[in-house]
């Protein structure tokens, strides 16, 4: 997380005070207060949950304080209250897989197994298991996640079709249709994603984990594996051989979907939770002819990752432990997630997927995908460690390598070397 100075961060801090302190509570913030302090960031998921609030102040004769922030904002408010060990913050809405593991490693998130498990009508059943894995440290549900996204295959229907092609269902028959797309159709990729050395670690991760590779094993790195190694090649591979003309090696996701929807690209591996980018007239020439599918089997089947990219935790040092948490319970209950979901945010429960209503405003592939995506879906898309950017930077270098078709190989075990050097400086 980024430090500033706190005076940067109390300057863009907006709280919007949703109810005062009732009559005969406690201190405010205090044991057993009536007014819950929430800090929740800029979202589509927060606006729905900000304006059903007054629902909640009803139901549980609670006040709720909201503090909504960007999110650079957000990292700065909870560098400075977190570190200081503030009682200031009840529920804090988090990324699990880029700042949980530090947050709990200096004991930031409160313990949540039982209460997760003491509500059989909630059901902490219901959540799916990728996402469960990534707000679950040493054994302990530090955090209850509230969106998710997986990757999936996008493609042009229309080139398929041209070719004779049907959906690849396999890595194999990916590289077989992209072969035949760029062939086909001089100027079109046969296939594109990111490029970027840390941008691209999210994607590739799939393939990774298709491959039967990980970022990290028993402890140690593992990007040296023949799985890694053999996704690396293959990841980077399809870029070099079918991808755009003089592709660039910083892309992320934004200039890879617009080579996308604008018509650069037959394949494209990507987040569903971006779907709407290509669906778009607005913002896609090839918006009609989109279609959507699960990410191809590797030597190890699908493996797509299926992550939170945002939770709700309680902050271990709160005061008001137990109304934080009918907060949370709320805020993630079946009616309130399928609502949220109903408005485009991709929930983690398996009900809401199942139930018709949940998937009615998506395309019917893509909802499938998701579905099917969420299995099979594994619960990080980078190395779960504390300092994530440095991270991902050093097991992104053979991804660039493939991808300009330097020995990926050979970068694969310079990154061995150079991960394992810093896992032992995070122990």
């Amino acid at each position: 997380m980024r430090r500033t100075k706190f005076t940067r961060a109390a300057a863009v801090v907006a709280v919007l005070s949703l109810g005062l302190t009732a009559c005969g509570g406690g201190d405010e913030g205090g044991e057993g207060s009536d007014t819950v302090r929430i800090t929740l960031a800029n979202h589509v998921w927060t606006d729905t949950i900000k304006a059903a609030i007054p629902e909640f102040e009803e139901q549980t004769g609670l006040k709720v304080e909201l503090t909504q922030l960007g999110e650079d904002q957000l990292s700065d408010q909870y560098n400075v209250k977190l570190n200081a060990g503030s009682d200031e913050i009840d529920v804090m809405m988090y990324r699990p897989l880029q700042e949980g593991r530090l947050f709990a490693d200096n004991g930031y998130l409160a313990d949540l197994s039982e209460r997760v498990e003491g509500d059989a009508e909630w059901d902490w059943s219901d959540f799916q298991e990728g996402p469960v894995t990534a707000t679950t440290f040493e054994d302990k549900v530090v955090g209850v996640p509230i969106i998710t996204e997986r990757e999936v295959l996008y493609y042009r229907k229309d080139l398929l079709a041209a070719a004779g092609l049907e959906v690849p269902a396999t890595m194999e028959e990916l590289e077989s249709a992209a072969k035949t797309i760029s062939e086909a159709n001089p100027g079109t990729a046969g296939f594109v994603a990111r490029t970027g050395k840390s941008a691209a670690v999210t994607q590739f991760s799939s393939f990774l984990f298709s491959f039967g590779g990980d970022f990290i094993e028993d402890g140690k790195s593992a990007v040296s594996s023949e799985e890694a190694k053999e996704a690396y090649a293959f990841y980077g591979g399809l870029i070099n051989q079918y991808g755009p003309e003089n592709v660039s090696t910083d892309m992320s996701w934004s200039e890879a979907m617009a080579i996308f929807t604008q018509g650069g690209a037959g394949f494209y591996t990507e987040a569903d939770s971006l779907y709407k980018n290509s669906t778009d007239p607005a913002k896609s020439k090839v918006a009609d002819t989109v279609g959507f599918a699960p990410l191809p089997a590797g030597p190890a089947g699908s493996k797509p990752y299926n992550i939170p990219s945002w939770a709700l935790a309680v902050n271990e040092t709160s005061q008001n432990q137990d109304n934080a948490w009918k907060f949370i319970e709320w805020a993630t209950s079946k009616d309130m997630t399928l609502k949220i979901q109903q408005g485009g945010v991709p929930g983690p429960r398996a009900s809401v997927w199942a139930d018709e209503s949940g998937t009615s405003t998506y395309p019917t592939d893509l909802a499938e995908a998701i579905t099917i995506s969420a299995e099979n879906g594994v619960g990080h898309d980078r190395p779960l460690v504390k300092s994530v950017g440095e991270a991902r930077e050093i097991v992104g270098g053979p991804i660039v390598a493939a991808i300009t078709g330097a020995d990926s190989d050979q970068a694969a075990d310079d990154a061995q070397e150079a991960f394992d050097k810093f896992l032992e400086g995070e122990q």
